[in-house]
């Protein structure tokens, strides 16, 4: 094992462009059309929550989607809390959220005083193990008035967010399914699943509402935002008002009819969307290049780890490229380390949230999980910085 580190870093260094000395882990590609467009945006004086790309753009997003209403919002975390607090979510109810996560979903329970309650994923999917799911539920749960409880904790079950991990999907139709069975309201967070499709239909439409982050490392970017979406006329309406902090104009004057949330997405964050949405399935194509690419290049020829690949058919985006180590004997940090030394920005995918000590008061399932995802490291995946052979 001793030049074994070096021979990885190798290996995977030579798959990449060598002009860029650097090669980040994700990056946004902002070019001159996005410069024009901010300077119009600029030049106009329209910079914050008024003017006409935030319309704009929630019409591509729903074009290309399908959806009937995308709320633009000021980032992923707050549509999540949008879509929580339109749920009734609150104190007595509990979440069913993913371990392997991002922490946003979890705290924006806690923003409304609700429990997260993890579950277990699979290997296979990144997302919530559907089988271990089903057998949990039937264990802890019982039914009364048509509500599920949780006989552990007494508190209502009354909703679920499933995470669409780096893009990648799996049967949301069968979730869907286990959720309607106990009436459990289906919120998916797909932040950083634009693009993803499962039976040709967008993640983020299945459930009561979707989320969608465009962070400055997502596959399109306004530099921070997120989206809502929705296909009800009066969730929309009102997600639309909470996130304008409640506004109520009357003829000369502001009133307010309840608590708001000032999490509108500036016309100039907006204007970089609507230009960026305009190349992304070049840039879903170019992705899905280097998936494949990088499985032909390093799992096939090699023993000691392996590039993830979408296994169950499903059209996702390929936004974050994995590698799976599967010699136990590599230590990742050293890894990590070699690659780092060797201009090769890498970096471990999420670990499990329930371990966190703010959060492991919480119900979570019991840990069947094996060392997967501790195995996973994400490399560098700017469509545009690898050799095309």
């Amino acid at each position: 094992m001793k030049n074994i580190y070096e021979e990885i870093s190798n290996t995977i260094s030579r798959l990449y462009r060598s002009k860029n000395k650097i090669r980040n882990l994700h990056k946004p590609i902002l070019k001159d059309q996005e410069k024009k467009i901010l300077e119009k945006v600029i030049n106009s004086s329209y910079v914050s929550s008024v003017g006409p790309y935030v319309k704009k753009f929630e019409k591509k997003i729903e074009k290309f989607t399908k959806v009937k209403h995308a709320i633009c919002l000021s980032s992923g975390t707050s549509a999540l809390h949008i879509s929580l607090l339109l749920s009734d979510i609150n104190s007595q109810h509990e979440v069913l959220i993913p371990k392997f996560n991002f922490i946003a979903s979890a705290n924006a329970c806690r923003y409304l005083g609700a429990s997260p309650h993890f579950v277990d994923c699979s290997e296979k999917t990144l997302c919530i193990d559907l089988e271990k799911l089903e057998l949990y539920l039937k264990k802890i749960c019982t039914r009364r008035g048509g509500k599920t409880f949780n006989i552990r904790t007494g508190k209502q079950i009354k909703a679920c967010i499933p995470t669409y991990s780096y893009g990648y999907v799996f049967n949301i139709v069968k979730l869907k399914s286990i959720c309607k069975r106990y009436n459990i309201t289906l919120i998916e967070d797909s932040a950083e699943a634009l693009g993803s499709f499962y039976k040709n239909k967008h993640v983020g439409t299945f459930g009561k509402f979707g989320i969608l982050s465009f962070n400055g490392n997502k596959i399109i970017t306004t530099g921070g935002g997120g989206a809502l979406l929705t296909n009800s006329n009066l969730l929309a309406k009102k997600a639309r008002h909470i996130s304008n902090v409640s506004k109520v104009f009357k003829k000369y004057d502001i009133h307010y009819d309840q608590i708001g949330y000032n999490y509108k997405m500036p016309n100039l964050n907006a204007a970089i969307g609507y230009t960026q949405i305009n190349n992304l399935k070049k840039i879903i194509k170019k992705k899905n290049q280097l998936n494949k690419y990088l499985i032909k290049n390093i799992t096939n020829s090699q023993k000691y780890f392996e590039i993830y690949k979408q296994k169950n058919g499903s059209n996702c985006n390929n936004w974050m490229q994995l590698l799976i180590i599967k010699d136990k004997k590599i230590k990742i940090n050293k890894l990590l380390l070699h690659l780092n030394q060797n201009n090769i920005q890498a970096k471990r995918a999420w670990s499990n949230i329930n371990k966190y000590n703010y959060l492991k008061i919480f119900p979570s399932m019991k840990n069947t999980n094996n060392n997967f995802f501790s195995k996973i490291i994400l490399l560098p995946s700017n469509e545009f910085e690898f050799i095309k052979k």
